[in-house]
């Protein structure tokens, strides 16, 4: 078992900046990525970004890639991800991911890649 716990979601203005983070503990020796998605009200969940664990290597959905920012702590267990210039369109639950290396023929945009899901945290941007 993993458990994921995210924080550092809030309310911001346009134009400003949150860092999230995604604490994971239990059986995290298998991790092979994490990831952020997010779902925005009336929608679908939305893959954001992800960061192979070990490689350090990151992958950006195009709405957030030159904004957004994907980091892990390996000694803490820890992904973040650090938004910056935040729009309105940004808002959303945002939940972090664990991919442990089991669904390798799923694309790693796809929900169903990932196998451990955080609670969630609430990202609200006002114009």
């Amino acid at each position: 078992q993993v458990q994921l716990v995210e924080s550092g979601g809030g309310l911001v203005q346009a134009g400003g900046s949150l860092r999230l983070s995604c604490a994971a503990s239990g059986r995290t020796s298998s991790t092979y990525a994490m990831a952020w998605f997010r779902r925005a009200p009336g929608k679908g969940r939305e893959f954001v970004a992800r960061i192979v664990w070990s490689a350090g290597s990151t992958y950006y959905a195009d709405s957030v890639k030159g904004r957004f920012t994907i980091s892990r702590d390996n000694a803490k267990n820890t992904v973040y991800l650090q938004m910056n210039s935040l729009k309105p369109e940004d808002t959303a639950v945002y939940y972090c991911a664990r991919d442990g290396g089991s669904n390798v023929r799923t694309v790693v945009t796809a929900a169903t890649r990932y196998d451990y899901w955080g609670q969630g945290t609430q990202v609200t941007v006002s114009s």
